[in-house]
């Protein structure tokens, strides 16, 4: 059992690239880590890293090694499912992270519906608007909304995510309803300063092409609920997710413009760690939050 755990330990250093990540993901400390890919390397007479000051990567030997760790280690997790219960029954903590709008608004209503179900779960729900390393920081999961970039995470598509222009009757009473993105150079905008492009907002062509539109307004901040706020008291026009402002378009408090320059939908999705089996708690989470937002979730239902 000693080999196997230094096995498993060179494993999760070589997925991190740090022995202080491996540590944290198998709940010891870094000295025992250390020690046991020593004690590996001893053993096999060949060195696995090639270690820096600042970087540690795998030799030759150590990814031939790794490539064969990896499959094995994959079949003695299999095998140890096929006489458990735990194959069929999800148990355990759950590491959680999701964005602080959407978590406070959909999530925090599904919690307790996930929890009666799974009784034997534990959910640990971190809520941020930052960009998180799941396996450095010790995550089983993340949701993420918005395009994908590249990388060796699995993701599954929960629900489509809509941007919708709008702003409330009075605001378009009194300064007019725009026509065409560039009418909105006349237009007060509330800007989201949480990413790059917080001064513009970008727009499907009816060729087909995109257009981005400088905005400009007395107002910019960080978080999209205190936008939507701000939106119902009349300030100005905000360029904002449906999950945010649905209720509002369906109650009319809020009226959507510029509904045919809309860009292409993108998505909210669940992303996790690469790995020859995803373990029960994890896919029972993703189960449950595909079956509850859907292809068609609720916040979108405006008639």
């Amino acid at each position: 059992m000693d080999r196997l755990a230094a096995m498993e330990a060179f494993v999760r250093v070589a997925e991190t690239g740090s022995f202080s990540a491996a540590a944290r993901r198998l709940g010891v400390s870094k000295s025992l880590v250390s020690r046991q890919i020593a004690a590996l390397e001893g053993e096999l007479g060949a060195r696995l890293f090639n270690r820096t000051t600042r970087s540690l990567t795998l030799t030759e030997e150590g990814r031939g090694y790794q490539t064969q760790l990896v499959r094995i280690l994959g079949d003695i997790e299999a095998a140890n499912a096929a006489v458990s219960h735990l194959q069929v029954t999800p148990r355990g903590r759950l590491r959680v992270n999701a964005p602080m709008s959407f978590g406070t608004l959909h999530l925090a209503p599904a919690v307790r519906d996930f929890l009666d179900r799974y009784p034997e779960v534990d959910l640990d729900l971190v809520l941020n608007d930052r960009f998180v390393d799941l396996i450095e920081e010790g995550f089983d999961l993340a949701l993420r909304i918005g395009r994908l970039a590249d990388s060796s995470l699995v993701a599954r598509k929960l629900a489509p995510m809509r941007l919708v222009v709008c702003g409330s009757p009075a605001y378009l009473a009194r300064h007019g309803t725009p026509a065409r993105p560039a009418d909105l150079k006349r237009h007060r905008c509330l800007a989201y300063s949480g990413n790059a492009l917080h001064d513009e907002w970008r727009f499907r062509e009816p060729d087909g092409g995109e257009t981005a539109i400088g905005i400009e307004g007395r107002l910019r901040v960080n978080n999209g609920d205190v936008l939507r706020v701000a939106a119902l008291q009349g300030l100005g026009l905000v360029n904002l997710p449906s999950f945010i402002v649905g209720g509002d378009l369906q109650a009319g408090a809020l009226v959507s413009v510029l509904t045919e320059y809309a860009p292409p939908e993108a998505g909210i999705h669940a992303i996790y760690p690469q790995g020859r089996h995803l373990s029960p708690k994890v896919r029972a989470l993703v189960d449950f939050l595909a079956a509850r937002f859907g292809p068609r979730p609720y916040w979108d239902l405006i008639e």
